[in-house]
């Protein structure tokens, strides 16, 4: 009887229009368009930082002065740029505001005495600090203007630049590109899977609950001589197939955004995604996400049958969504770990665990804990919506 209520709702749910976007269009698109926009709007901004021509205005009572010839010599490599000499800084903050001078020097009159005598020199920079880029631009020109300066400095002196060197450094990272791409971007993947995970629970959840009292059908479907648990599990067993379909069509919606349209072309780092996505990882995925969809079927039936119409459910699922999504932000802090705290806590344990997974330094012992948490928290949220769907005042609208 379980099978067959699940084949009758599972028919009902695939011809819902809006559960099949949510549990197909939606999650197969979303990495592609994800993907797609973010590197093409970053190369696009590289691109056009690159052939920006930067406007710098320096000024200086003297236009021939070292700091104005060392920074003229720096090639339009490091980035285009036009100097543009004057005298004071009058009118100063308006070119600047209005953006015809992006960045401004103020050379002291002394500078090439100071330099001379091998002194500090003060050089007053005037800028936009929302203008990121052109921030960064001028500070590449300053470090190479430093170090022209530095070095006729040390040759004025005869002295060895290692004396300001006393300790030259060198990192030795032992973590794998497949380990830094985990600890860095591991967070994303659990984020999206259950936001998708959710999603693709509510909409049929509403329907078969929600829906079917709106229809009048649920108390005839009570009249049939089968054990209401049944068609509990029935229903159920619906609700979390669409939030694993959700899961899994976004999981594909990842690989045609990184391997069949090519968005990512760096080839390192394509290999080492594709040492990610093997089976292993994915079944160890599927491991995790079956009881944290269930633990969402599990919350979100008592609320859909509590509800009275589809609008009323949708009202009191999204605080619901956001009440689950908040742990998921817990994958994009820094320093938080699985451990033997962590693993006991719902849903923050599936996000950290997703990251180890991706990294490949997942711990055996703190997976299983992990995943026995979830069943057991999936365990009472299936008691809890049994309770709620036994009860009549909440069937009869």
């Amino acid at each position: 009887m379980i099978f067959t209520i699940f084949k009758k709702e599972l028919k009902d749910t695939l011809r819902d229009r809006r559960t099949i976007i949510a549990m197909i269009v939606v999650p197969i698109l979303v990495f592609p368009l994800i993907i797609g926009l973010s590197t093409t709007v970053t190369k696009h901004f590289a691109e056009q930082q690159k052939e920006e021509v930067l406007k710098i205005a320096l000024i200086s009572d003297k236009t021939d002065n070292q700091f104005s010839q060392t920074l003229a010599s720096i090639p339009d490599t490091l980035g285009p740029k036009e100097l543009i000499f004057r005298e004071d800084t009058l009118g100063l903050r308006k070119d600047i505001n209005n953006d015809s001078i992006q960045l401004a020097f103020f050379i002291p009159t002394s500078f090439d005495d100071e330099q001379a005598e091998n002194k500090q020199s003060t050089v007053l920079i005037f800028h936009k600090g929302v203008n990121v880029g052109n921030k960064a631009r001028v500070q590449t020109y300053l470090s190479e203007i430093k170090n022209t300066f530095l070095t006729q400095r040390f040759e004025r002196l005869n002295l060895d630049t290692q004396l300001i060197e006393p300790i030259a450094e060198q990192y030795i990272d032992f973590s794998s590109e497949k380990e830094v791409i985990g600890k860095l971007a591991g967070g994303v993947l659990p984020y999206l899977f259950i936001i998708f995970g959710f999603i693709g629970c509510m909409y049929p959840a509403i329907d078969l609950f929600t829906g079917e009292k709106e229809r009048k059908t649920l108390e005839t479907l009570l009249t049939t001589p089968v054990p209401r648990w049944k068609i509990l599990i029935g229903k159920m067993l619906v609700i979390v197939l669409s939030g694993i379909a959700a899961a899994s069509f976004s999981l594909l919606g990842l690989f045609l955004g990184l391997r069949v349209f090519n968005l990512v072309d760096n080839p390192a780092i394509m290999t080492v995604i594709d040492g990610i996505l093997t089976p292993t990882f994915i079944l160890s995925l599927f491991v995790l996400l079956l009881p944290l969809t269930i633990f969402f079927a599990g919350i979100m039936i008592p609320a859909t049958i509590y509800a009275k119409s589809f609008k009323e459910a949708q009202s009191v699922l999204t605080p619901v969504n956001f009440v689950v999504i908040l742990p998921t932000f817990i994958g994009f802090l820094p320093n938080i770990e699985l451990d033997y705290t962590t693993a006991f806590i719902p849903i923050v344990n599936i996000v950290l665990a997703t990251k180890e997974i991706v990294a490949g330094t997942i711990d055996p012992i703190l997976m299983i804990i992990s995943f026995m948490t979830m069943v057991a928290v999936a365990a009472l949220s299936v008691l809890f919506s049994y309770k709620r769907f036994g009860k009549e005042s909440n069937i009869i609208s």
